[in-house]
Formats: C-alpha cells, sequence, structure tokens
C-alpha cells in the first residue's frame, strides 16, 4: 500500500471537488449516468482520489448498465477494505480504500464470472490512469 501521507480534512476540501468531498468523506454517491468513468472503457487503473492508491484494473471494468463503473474484482483485496453498511434502510456492503479510508462505493453479489462480485464505484472517488501513467 501507498506509505504517503495522508491529507488532512481541511487539505482535502481545498484540493477535491465538492462531490468527491461528499463521495469519499461523507459516504455520498454520485447519480447513476453522470460520473466520468461510467462509460469509459480506456485502458489504465483506477486510483484512490484521495491517496492515490492502486485499486482496479481496467481488465476487471465492464458495463454493469447501472451508471456507475463496475469491477470484477480489485487489484488486490487488501487494497479495498469491505463493510457491512445498513443506512438508508438498505444492507449493503461498502468499499473502502484500505490506504486513507475513501470511501468508495458498494459491492454486490450480482456481477459475471469469475467472481460474482460487482464493485459498483464512484466515479469521484476514482482516477484513471491511462496506460503507462499507472
Amino acid at each position: 500500500m501507498t506509505t504517503a501521507r495522508i491529507p488532512t480534512d481541511e487539505e482535502l476540501r481545498e484540493r477535491l471537488t465538492r462531490e468527491q468531498y461528499e463521495v469519499t468523506q461523507k459516504a455520498g454517491t454520485e447519480r447513476a449516468f453522470t460520473g466520468v468513468y461510467w462509460d469509459v472503457k480506456d485502458d489504465g487503473t483506477y486510483h484512490c482520489i484521495v491517496c492515490d492508491e492502486a485499486l482496479f484494473s481496467s481488465d476487471t471494468k465492464y458495463d454493469s448498465g447501472s451508471g456507475w463503473p463496475s469491477f470484477t474484482e480489485a487489484i488486490d483485496p487488501e487494497k479495498v477494505t469491505l463493510k457491512s453498511d445498513r443506512s438508508h434502510g438498505m444492507v449493503r456492503t461498502e468499499a473502502i480504500c484500505a490506504n486513507c479510508g475513501a470511501h468508495l462505493g458498494h459491492v454486490f453479489p450480482d456481477g459475471p464470472t469469475p467472481t460474482g462480485d460487482r464493485f459498483c464505484m464512484n466515479s469521484a472517488s476514482l482516477n484513471l490512469k491511462r496506460g503507462d501513467e499507472s
């Protein structure tokens, strides 16, 4: 995992957009079909917008029809922490960056093979580094 210093709340408020801050720090959710990565098919690695940890490969991204970027798995299961989320009258599994604690989205058991999981992430929590940028 990244050993870089985690930004302070004040630094995050200055660096992130309002939506990025709301999603990553307050467990918000962007509206479906509005995020910059929901329909992107470029090769690369998706990093945490807060701490720059590499989280997802474009090799595992697929079109789930949900309107959010969806992946079958994380680059490494140790990089994404999963926890039970009982907010909004639902029981879901929240996905959090294991390095900095940023909210990424939720994981659902309705994905394709080989994992059967759908890591339904917010574009606002990710930064795609295309090709050689990774």
